[in-house]
């Protein structure tokens, strides 16, 4: 791959997303992770002038070895969270307008005070404020697996976020071993520990804050983020309940008519 005009990348994108082509073929093979990067925040921060689409915090996705390995990739990835994007526990999707949907079992970490690049695990849990029980809803709208650099650039299949009750950090529970019970129309069909999540949750911000200054991002006070996934992705169809119990964290619930 030669150099890529960022700038060019940008208008494509934008120009394949209004026409409803989320993966510009224009652009298989062709970019780097960290071109892919660029293209994204730049994609984002295009869309952030709406207020329903401002960023208010960032997901780190592949962390599981067991999604890392679902997708043949060996390292974890970010995206960014909209306003719009943000759903409560219990919110009810409509399949008519999802991109073959699926979801992922996370928590949702808000932080308190800034973090900087560099920041130990021990630094992250001095620097959040509460976690809650979430699902990642993605979209799968290309071919994640051969073109994860467009996947990324179009921000890394995120749709929304369903985010249950908060948990104060002064009364989390052990985050290594908190397990995640995953029921789909009220059958359990997973479980997973934080441990899966790059040995910790907070491993998980940690490695954020460093992979964004890189970029001459940062996180911030108030930021959330969504720190990967206790198990494997799991599609979603019209029909289905969702509901995860983290335990001594809480439960969060969603659905697709």
């Amino acid at each position: 791959m030669g150099d890529i005009d960022i700038e060019a990348a940008v208008r494509d994108f934008e120009a394949a997303r209004d026409r409803g082509e989320h993966f510009p073929a224009a652009w298989f093979d062709r970019l780097s992770l960290d071109d892919a990067f660029r293209v994204q925040l730049a994609l984002i921060r295009r869309r952030s002038a709406q207020p329903r689409q401002r960023r208010i915090g960032w997901k780190v996705g592949l962390t599981a070895k067991a999604i890392q390995e679902q997708f043949g990739v060996h390292e974890p990835v970010f995206g960014c969270l909209l306003v719009e994007g943000r759903k409560p526990s219990g919110h009810v999707f409509r399949a008519a307008e999802l991109i073959k949907p699926g979801f992922e079992n996370e928590l949702c970490i808000e932080l308190g005070r800034d973090l900087p690049a560099g920041a130990d695990s021990a630094a992250v849990a001095a620097a959040v404020a509460s976690i809650a029980p979430a699902l990642e809803i993605i979209e799968t709208r290309g071919d994640f697996t051969r073109q994860l650099a467009v996947a990324l650039a179009d921000n890394a299949q995120q749709k929304a976020f369903v985010v249950g009750t908060k948990v104060r950090a002064a009364d989390m529970p052990d985050l290594v071993r908190v397990t995640a019970r995953v029921r789909i129309n009220d059958e359990e069909v997973a479980s997973g520990t934080g441990a899966a999540v790059l040995g910790h949750p907070f491993n998980s911000v940690a490695w954020l804050a460093g992979k964004l200054a890189a970029f001459g991002e940062a996180l911030r006070a108030g930021d959330v983020v969504m720190s990967g996934s206790f198990t494997r992705q799991f599609p979603l169809a019209a029909g289905d309940r969702v509901e995860t119990a983290f335990e001594g964290v809480g439960n969060v619930m969603a659905s697709v008519v």
